[in-house]
C-alpha cells in the first residue's frame, strides 16, 4: 500500500487560514479530493494523511467530517490548543473521532521557540501515547534542538518532524551552509527510537527560483542523510500537496522521490512508501488498493 504521509485540503471561505495571502497565488484557491484524487490515481498512491492547516479546533472538525466521507483519507492530524489548562480533557474527546490519527501546533510560527516545553504544552503531550495519537512536529532548523530535548522530557511520545524541518536546499556548487549543524540536531532526535521523519516539502525549500533538476544533487544529499539518521523504518514519505505545487505538480514529485529511494532494497522503498506510514499512525484506517504494488514501486 502506497501512502502519501502529508496532504492538505481548506476551503477559503471558512477564514480559518491567516498564512493563506493573495500573494502566494498558486495556492489562493479551495483545494478538495477532487483536486487530489485524479493525481492519486496516476501515481498508484491509495491513501493519504490529511494535515491540519489552520490554529483552528472547527477546522479539525471541518476536516474529520471530510474525512468520513472520503475514501482514501485514512486518518486526520488535527489541532488542539496545547496549552490550555483543559487540553487533556479536550484530547480525550477528540480522541473518539476514529479518523482522528494525531495533533500538530504550528510551531514554526510561534514566537517563542520553548513554548512546546511549556509545563502545560508537556501535559496534554503527556496524553497522547495512551489515546494512541501521534504529535506532528512543524518546524524549522533552529527549533529541532528544542525537539531533541521534548522528546528527553516526553521519551514516549510517538513523534515526527515534518519536512525534515525545512532545510534548505542549494546546488552543490552553492550547498546550504547550516547542512551540518542541521544534520548534527536530527542525529540527536534519531537517537530517540520513537522520533520520525518525514520526507515531504523539500522541494519548496529549494533555494529563490533554482530550477529542480539543479537542485537533485542536493535534495539527495538531504534524502540521504535522513534515511542514514533514521533509517528506512523511520522515514515516512509524503507530499505536502497542495503547498508542492509553488515548485512542481504531485506526478513529478513522485517520479522524483522514486529517484531519490532508488538505493533502497524494494521491502525498505515499500516501508518508506506506504507501511512506516500505517506503523507510525496507528490509529489510521486501511485503504482499497488502487494499482498493485509492482507496477506503483517499479
Amino acid at each position: 500500500m502506497i501512502v502519501d504521509a502529508h496532504q492538505h485540503y481548506w476551503t477559503l471561505a471558512r477564514g480559518d487560514y491567516r498564512w493563506l495571502s493573495r500573494e502566494l497565488a498558486p495556492l489562493y484557491r479551495d483545494f478538495g479530493p477532487a483536486d487530489l484524487e485524479p493525481e492519486l490515481a496516476r501515481a498508484g498512491v491509495d491513501g493519504t494523511i490529511l494535515v491540519q492547516a489552520a490554529d483552528s479546533a472547527a477546522e479539525t472538525r471541518h476536516l474529520l467530517a471530510l474525512a468520513a466521507r472520503t475514501p482514501h483519507v485514512l486518518g486526520v492530524v488535527g489541532w488542539i490548543e496545547l496549552d490550555a489548562a483543559s487540553a487533556p480533557r479536550e484530547l480525550a474527546e477528540l480522541a473518539r473521532e476514529p479518523l482522528l490519527v494525531g495533533v500538530r501546533p504550528m510551531l514554526q510560527d510561534i514566537e517563542d521557540e520553548r513554548w512546546v516545553l511549556r509545563p502545560r504544552v508537556l501535559d496534554a503531550l503527556c496524553a497522547l501515547a495512551p489515546l494512541e495519537l501521534c504529535f506532528d512536529a512543524l518546524v524549522v532548523p533552529r527549533q529541532l534542538p528544542v525537539i531533541a530535548e521534548l522528546l528527553e522530557r516526553v521519551p514516549e511520545l510517538d513523534l515526527v518532524v515534518d519536512h525534515g524541518a525545512k532545510p534548505r536546499i542549494g546546488t552543490r556548487a552553492a550547498p546550504w551552509a547550516g547542512f551540518a549543524s542541521w544534520r548534527a540536531d536530527h542525529a540527536r532526535i534519531a537517537a530517540h527510537p520513537r522520533a520520525r521523519c518525514k520526507l515531504s516539502g523539500l522541494v519548496t525549500e529549494i533555494a529563490g527560483a533554482l530550477p529542480l533538476d539543479d537542485a537533485r544533487g542536493e535534495l539527495a544529499r538531504t534524502v540521504d542523510a535522513l534515511l542514514e539518521l533514521y533509517g528506512p523504518a523511520r522515514c515516512l514519505w509524503g507530499s505536502d500537496w497542495p503547498v508542492l505545487g509553488l515548485r512542481c505538480d504531485y506526478r513529478a514529485w513522485w517520479e522524483l522521490s522514486r529517484e531519490l529511494l532508488a538505493r533502497l532494497s524494494p521491502r525498505e522503498r515499500a516501508d518508506v512508501l506506504g507501511a512506516n506510514a500505517l506503523t507510525f499512525y496507528r490509529r489510521a484506517r486501511r485503504a482499497p488498493r488502487i494499482v498493485p504494488p509492482a507496477e506503483s514501486l517499479a
